[in-house]
C-alpha cells in the first residue's frame, strides 16, 4: 500500500517585518523632508509638552478627591446566588439519557476500518 503525504507547505502571505534599520531610515527620511518643506522643529524642555498653563494637567488624575463610599448590594448578590442555585438543582422526574458516540475502528497499521457506535 503506497501512502501519499498530505502536507502543503505555502508561501507566507504576510509581508516581512521592518528592521530597526529600515524604520530608523524611514523617519530620517521623513523628518529631512519635512524640514526641506519648510517645517520648523522647536526645541522643549523635557516634560513641558504634558503642561497646560504652565502647571500639569491631573484632569485625568483620580487621586485628587476624596474615597467615596460603596453601596452594599450583599442582598442582591445572595439573590443572585439564590437563583444560580435553583437552576442548577436537576428535575428528579427527567431522565438522563446517554448520548451515543461515534468511534473509529482502526487496523493494525493505523487505517480507519469502519465506524461504531458507543454508548
Amino acid at each position: 500500500m503506497i501512502r501519499l503525504r498530505t502536507e502543503h507547505r505555502f508561501p507566507s502571505m504576510t509581508k516581512p517585518a521592518k528592521t530597526k534599520a529600515e524604520t530608523r531610515q524611514e523617519i530620517e527620511s521623513l523628518v529631512d523632508r519635512f524640514i526641506r518643506e519648510k517645517g520648523e522643529i522647536k526645541q522643549v524642555k523635557m516634560g513641558e509638552s504634558g503642561l497646560q498653563d504652565g502647571k500639569y494637567n491631573t484632569s485625568h488624575v483620580g487621586f485628587g478627591e476624596p474615597r467615596k463610599e460603596r453601596t452594599p448590594l450583599d442582598h442582591v448578590v445572595a439573590a443572585l446566588e439564590q437563583r444560580k442555585a435553583n437552576k442548577r438543582a436537576p428535575d428528579p422526574k427527567t431522565k438522563h439519557t446517554v448520548k451515543r458516540r461515534k468511534k473509529v475502528i482502526y487496523d493494525d497499521f493505523g487505517e480507519p476500518l469502519r465506524w461504531v457506535w458507543e454508548e
